[in-house]
């Protein structure tokens, strides 16, 4: 029966005239929002990352890319029939060419085919390359899934860089079969087929049902492996040591070669993806790679001006506060910021002076503050009023 294709482009937010790279951002941006680690339970993340893995596939190779995007399908084995002298679909596609006495048979076919016109080809051929495609294809290495894990660091880790062993749960290669799902147990459903004995394949809109290669349409496997029920791979935890380095921030994303889920029938193992996030400092804040911090000082500092001691991420650092210093007013600490191995510069720090009115608990005090107050009568909001 015909049904609609899944549009590849349509699955990763891409264009047609996409680039690789902008294939691979958006996989990994979508797989990160879909994976099933991240979403447990949620049978519709499943089915979208399974899309979305399908999708990937297809468009980050370049030769399935181009089979995909001139047929509006990919096979392993090209467009059935497809050869010189034979049709493909595209453009002014029809049955010319085919011969209907292969499909109808008898005088009905030889009526049929003498008006459509007799071909090389045939109906009989399309449909007899997939069924026996389905048949005879042995399955092939498949990579394993990728992983994704959300790591949480302090500021001062995010500074200086730490150290961290993580417990992942990741998809091992079986030790008990060696990733083949068979070691002379009994029988099982096959993963492939989910039991059906069949598997579909796509060829632009129309949809084959192909017997599964797996288990041969039988939809069990025999001699299935007890321990990984004919996986290949069972799930176990793994600690993993990684290095977080020296400025990460947040958004900043590691990558661990191979620590992914094993792949299957040999196929390579994915890689783990850390993202990390760092929590906020009550203190310190980040911009770029310069470090942002608010300081308190007395009137007076401002007024006559003075030499303070402020933190830094390496320590104390002397300032200089020069005379009428504003509320708000900002300062700049050169190369006290955060260090950058991607320009193998550091930043700056920016300390921002927060004046400090004085409390006039007492009568000499409020004496003072009217007396400066009678040496400079000016108005603070004159301008204010100016432009209103």
């Amino acid at each position: 029966m015909a049904s609609k294709q899944q549009d590849y482009y349509e699955t990763l937010g891409v264009s047609k005239k996409a680039s690789a790279d902008d294939i691979r951002k958006a996989y990994r941006r979508l797989a990160r929002k879909h994976h099933p680690d991240l979403n447990p339970g949620d049978k519709a993340a499943e089915d979208k990352f399974k899309k979305v893995q399908e999708a990937y596939d297809i468009l980050s190779d370049e030769k399935k890319r181009q089979m995909y995007d001139q047929y509006g399908f990919y096979s392993e084995q090209g467009f059935p029939g497809a050869g010189p002298g034979k049709g493909a679909p595209g453009a002014g596609f029809g049955f010319g060419g085919f011969d209907f006495g292969d499909v109808f048979g008898g005088a009905a076919g030889g009526a049929a085919g003498g008006a459509a016109g007799a071909g090389d080809g045939g109906f009989r051929d399309l449909f007899s390359q997939f069924f026996q495609r389905g048949r005879q294809q042995a399955p092939k290495p498949e990579r394993g899934s990728d992983l994704e894990y959300a790591l949480n660091i302090d500021f001062w880790q995010s500074i200086k860089g730490t150290q961290v062993r993580l417990t992942i749960q990741r998809q091992e290669t079986c030790g008990t079969c060696g990733g083949t799902g068979s070691s002379g147990g009994g029988a099982a459903t096959c993963p492939q087929c989910n039991g059906t004995g069949n598997v579909t394949q796509m060829a632009g809109a129309m949809r084959f049902s192909l017997t599964c290669p797996r288990c041969e349409g039988s939809g069990k496997l025999r001699n299935v492996c007890p321990a990984c029920h004919g996986e290949g791979r069972v799930t176990q935890p793994e600690t993993v040591e990684v290095r977080i380095p020296a400025g990460a921030r947040t958004g900043s994303r590691l990558r661990v070669a191979g620590k992914g889920s094993a792949g299957l029938m040999g196929g390579q193992s994915g890689d783990l993806y850390i993202t990390v996030r760092v929590d906020e400092h009550p203190f310190f804040h980040r911009d770029g790679d310069d470090v942002i911090i608010k300081v308190p000082i007395s009137v007076s500092e401002a007024c006559l001006g003075a030499k303070i001691e402020v933190p830094t991420v390496d320590g104390k650092a002397l300032l200089k506060i020069p005379q009428g210093t504003q509320n708000g007013q900002r300062f700049r600490l050169r190369e006290k910021g955060i260090f950058s191995a991607r320009t193998n510069t550091r930043g700056d720090q920016i300390v921002e002076v927060n004046l400090q009115a004085p409390k006039a608990n007492d009568e000499r005090t409020r004496e003072l503050m009217r007396e400066l107050a009678s040496l400079h009568p000016e108005d603070p909001r004159a301008e204010i009023w100016r432009q209103v």
